[in-house]
């Protein structure tokens, strides 16, 4: 199901406008549906989260990064006023902190894609941070399965090795800093740069949902892949490193 998924993400990259809009609202809700759902017991108020991504990928593509930060800004009180009218049962402070949660660690990224996509070339920059995010974890689970014997952070993630970390951060460099070779309005350095940022950011967003997997004790986030989990499952990496993308690309174009 990866290759097929992995298409439909190129098509609508390259069309881009609102269509992209529309596929990344989406995914994301689909990623903030799994989130709320392992964050069931705090009684996340959904619905404003929902609002807030959507509000927040709409300002990045009609509006400015200035723009999606006042959405975002704006979902608090939106949030508080959410809390108030629903039925009471204790926990307003939780349930506030795991829908901003979704909002901001989910929200935010899905909105800077659209800002990424708004740029020039960052159609391509989306393909080569994408493409060095998934290398990248593929190279890590292969590398750990082969050479691994020292545990990275056995109490997070039992089965990912030191060895498994180098190997994929030394393939997502390489992955991009080659992807670079072809594009020649990428130079070296900056594909350099944003190979290492995503080889640095990229394991730690697989441990940050990681630590809230296990918070719920639970395995996989979601079943939309089925056996290889759900859409934050696969997106978990990406959801770090694409912001990163964003403002190393517009460093790179200033």
């Amino acid at each position: 199901m990866a290759v097929p998924a992995a298409i439909v993400a190129i098509v609508f990259i390259d069309l881009g406008g609102l269509a992209f809009a529309l596929f990344l609202i989406a995914i994301g809700c689909i990623c903030l549906h799994e989130l709320y759902r392992l964050l069931a017991r705090w009684r996340p108020v959904s619905v404003v989260g929902f609002a807030a991504l959507a509000g927040m990928v709409l300002a990045a593509r009609y509006g400015s990064q200035r723009v999606v930060m006042e959405v975002a800004v704006g979902a608090l009180p939106v949030l508080f006023l959410g809390v108030l009218v629903r039925p009471q049962q204790g926990g307003a402070t939780v349930a506030i902190a795991g829908t901003l949660l979704g909002i901001y660690w989910i929200g935010l990224a899905f909105a800077h894609a659209m800002l990424l996509r708004q740029l020039h070339h960052g159609n391509a920059i989306i393909i080569d941070v994408l493409v060095g995010t998934f290398l990248g974890d593929t190279a890590a689970y292969i590398g750990g399965r082969l050479f691994g014997r020292r545990p990275l952070a056995p109490q997070i993630s039992p089965n990912k090795t030191v060895e498994g970390l180098f190997c994929g951060m030394l393939i997502a460099v390489l992955s991009i800093f080659f992807a670079g070779l072809y594009q020649d309005w990428l130079t070296q350095g900056d594909a350099l740069l944003l190979g290492l940022a995503v080889a640095i950011l990229g394991p730690l967003g697989d441990l940050f949902e990681s630590v809230v997997k296990r918070d719920a004790g639970t395995k996989d986030a979601g079943t939309l892949f089925g056996p290889h989990g759900g859409a934050l499952d696969r997106l978990d990496a990406v959801i770090f490193t694409i912001v990163a993308g964003y403002y190393i690309w517009v460093a790179a174009m200033h």
